[in-house]
């Protein structure tokens, strides 16, 4: 079984609970902060034009692969 855990807090996420989104995150306006696959905090630089986020382990996401831009 995978482990998710949640991009904002870096918890665990459990199969059967919504894991909780702050505000600014479901209008797009806040970056993922955690790695979905591993939980550890990644390195996130925010620009005006979008963002990008690395995991240590799993490597680079951004906005534009989101379609959060």
């Amino acid at each position: 079984m995978n482990e998710r855990y949640n991009p904002f807090t870096g918890s665990l996420v459990e199969a059967d609970l919504d894991a909780p989104v702050p505000a600014a995150a479901a209008l797009g306006l806040e970056p993922p902060r955690y790695c979905e696959q591993c939980g550890r905090r990644m390195i996130v630089q925010v620009s005006p034009d979008g963002w990008w986020a690395k995991c240590s382990r799993h490597g680079v996401i951004d906005a534009k692969s989101l379609e959060r831009r």
